[in-house]
């Protein structure tokens, strides 16, 4: 009934909107809904004995069920968290956190019992707080004379399909250009053994090797991980201490761009295509998760003429 109820609601108020946006519609509503049965335990009992779990991809975790288990760690209501491999640092406050899933679902999205999944037309959100990972991971180990820039790439599959919104060899080169004068340059694009994958495949940009010869001042992340000066326990684990010490990101659609969100300053975001600019997200849901200064690029001009306008110190 209450399905019912959602469904003529979204379709008599929202018929504008395009079909394929307006089950996100349906889906805040029934969020909503969902939360009232805890109203009693959230808001007026107050124990311990939330236990959240979560399998889906990395950028709806790092969103909402990773801002939803802060807040209920804050009301003193968090009991336990699950999540995929690699995220013990992410979790860093829940007193019993277990690494449970060896992949990320599509499926495992549609979590309802987090106060919001994927997109919304509706960002004013309730047991929702952002996680201090800055705070918490920031260090003196990867501190350089330079400021740093994190150029944070990625080259998947794209909705089943090629790789549509990545930094290729020649946006690089010019990003990298214009520069690594004023920064030290760090570059990050994970490989599939450092990572929990999900239903995307990652292909090869052939930019390691390149990066090498032609910019060998770029840092890259996987020779910090090599190195590994503060011990991390994991590749995410380091990605989270060298984001703590930066405050210039270069980043790419999806979880790449939402983890730089995390760490204040400003970050630029190269999406081309998705329903995150529909709903405003990166103007209404990443400043959230830490207060940053998002600039949104849907082509690599708009790429060039944000990083001369907000990133070139030295003109």
């Amino acid at each position: 009934m209450i399905i019912k109820i959602i469904s003529i609601y979204v379709r008599l108020r929202f018929g504008y909107i395009p079909p394929e946006m307006r089950y996100f519609y349906y889906d805040t509503y029934y969020c909503n809904i969902v939360q009232w049965k805890y109203f009693f335990r959230d808001y007026i009992i107050k124990k311990p004995y939330k236990e959240i779990a979560f399998d889906g991809e990395f950028a709806p975790e790092l969103q909402f069920a990773l801002p939803f288990a802060y807040w209920h760690y804050k009301n003193g209501t968090l009991k336990k968290t699950k999540a995929s491999r690699f995220t013990n640092e992410l979790y860093f406050f829940s007193p019993d956190h277990e690494e449970a899933f060896d992949i990320r679902t599509n499926e495992g999205n549609y979590n309802f019992e987090t106060p919001r999944i994927l997109y919304s037309h509706n960002y004013d959100m309730k047991k929702w707080l952002p996680v201090p990972l800055k705070e918490t991971y920031q260090n003196d180990i990867y501190v350089f004379d330079k400021p740093i820039l994190v150029i944070a790439n990625r080259y998947n599959m794209e909705w089943d399909g090629p790789p549509i919104s990545f930094y290729s060899l020649d946006i690089l080169s010019y990003m990298i250009s214009r520069l690594k004068n004023d920064y030290t340059i760090i570059y990050n694009r994970p490989r599939p053994k450092d990572i929990t994958g999900d239903n995307s495949a990652i292909y090869d940009l052939n930019e390691f090797e390149w990066l090498q010869n032609e910019h060998p001042d770029v840092i890259l992340m996987e020779d910090l991980w090599k190195e590994n000066r503060a011990k991390a326990k994991t590749f995410n684990h380091l990605q989270l201490m060298v984001y703590a010490n930066t405050s210039h990101f270069l980043s790419t659609h999806g979880g790449t761009s939402c983890l730089a969100s995390y760490f204040g300053g400003k970050n630029l975001i190269l999406s081309k295509r998705g329903p995150e600019a529909y709903f405003g997200c990166y103007q209404k849901l990443y400043p959230k998760l830490s207060g940053a200064t998002i600039f949104h690029a849907k082509t690599d001009e708009e790429v060039k003429a944000l990083v001369e306008k907000h990133f070139v110190i030295n003109h």
